[in-house]
């Protein structure tokens, strides 16, 4: 089976996503660790403050994604689900936490999800068919990361902070249908991290044509196969953004414009968020679109895969005031590296 759809339809009922205000210029690390003489892969990233992590970070966007949702009461969210793969306990579920702040508990299903940076679009594809297959009226799929990175490695300069929460229910009155998805994986070792150890390990180059490439192409182009729809039937396409690069060209490579990736592309200014990355693009997306607009959606996670979506958008919400991406990604307060430093606690190199 290789194309994905529920049973009956479903969609995004609310969405909302959650950016931290300090920002770093990676300007700054590359003054440090190699004089200036690093060609810079984003302008700058979004940093967690001393009293935000995933959870936190998390509950934020659940609550704008509830606000969106026409009055969704969280007791009829059936399973609350959080991708990261930086969660704030080896062993105690964030999902717990965010059900508990939202008010979803305790008759809910709640779990954690890991598959690096498409940890949260694993969640958005259990939430569609929890929903689609009738086991709960609404489910809340939430990627999210507060990404650490070795001082001095070529993570330090992407790794950011943020994401995004999607409530998924049934597609009638909803903003948003799934039209159906693919998801395309294989066993490539280009980025990990063993336990104990408190920083990723990645395989540089390796992460691009063998993984990041091939994975996103292999999904779109299956989706695209047994849609029938080309490149120009969307409005938009949405890619996971390890750096400010690699979306935009692996979108030409697959027949898309510039101009339809770039609306989502903000990881120039807020960095690599991981397992937020596609879906905060997507909330920016869904920001600006109007009703009959199609949105293509592909997430990356390293070990590796990719999950490919193609949405429709149906309608738009009036009359709600909640914060957009670009108020998140505007709400700027700039640090330097020893701030930085102390914000993320980075005084080990091992």
């Amino acid at each position: 089976m290789t194309f994905m759809k529920p049973n009956r339809p479903v969609g995004i009922v609310g969405y909302g996503s959650y950016v931290p205000c300090y920002r770093l210029p990676v300007q700054e690390v590359s003054e440090l660790w190699r004089q200036g003489n690093t060609q810079l892969p984003v302008l700058e990233k979004s940093v967690p403050g001393l009293d935000e992590d995933v959870a936190t970070m998390s509950i934020e966007a659940a609550r704008n994604a509830l606000k969106r949702s026409a009055g969704v009461s969280p007791q009829r969210i059936g399973a609350v689900w959080v991708g990261s793969e930086s969660h704030p306990y080896a062993v105690k579920p964030t999902s717990t936490i965010v059900a508990e702040a939202i008010g979803a508990t305790p008759y809910t299903q709640a779990a954690d999800w890991q598959f690096a940076c498409k940890a949260g679009t694993e969640a958005m594809q259990a939430a569609i068919g929890f929903v689609g297959s009738g086991m709960a009226e609404y489910a809340l799929a939430i990627g999210m990361d507060a990404a650490q990175g070795r001082p001095g490695d070529a993570l330090e300069y992407t790794a950011g902070a943020g994401g995004a929460a999607f409530l998924i229910g049934p597609a009638e009155g909803a903003l948003v249908e799934f039209e159906g998805s693919v998801s395309y994986v294989t066993d490539t070792p280009d980025f990990w991290r063993r336990q104990y150890e408190k920083y990723p390990e990645h395989a540089g180059r390796f992460t691009g044509e063998p993984a990041y490439f091939h994975h996103i192409m292999g999904a779109v182009s299956r989706l695209l196969e047994t849609t029938g729809l080309k490149p120009k039937d969307f409005a938009y396409a949405v890619f996971h953004q390890p750096n400010a690069k690699f979306p935009v060209k692996v979108g030409e490579d697959l027949g898309f414009k510039k101009e339809q990736i770039t609306p989502g592309l903000l990881v120039n200014e807020i960095g690599n968020t991981y397992a937020g990355s596609a879906l905060i693009g997507l909330t920016a997306v869904l920001d600006a679109a109007q009703p009959g607009d199609r949105i293509l959606l592909a997430s990356f996670g390293s070990g590796a895969g990719s999950d490919a979506f193609s949405l429709r958008v149906t309608t738009v919400h009036e009359g709600v005031t909640v914060p957009t991406t670009r108020d998140y990604v505007n709400r700027r307060t700039q640090i330097d590296y020893a701030m930085y430093t102390r914000l993320k606690g980075n005084y080990r190199l091992s």
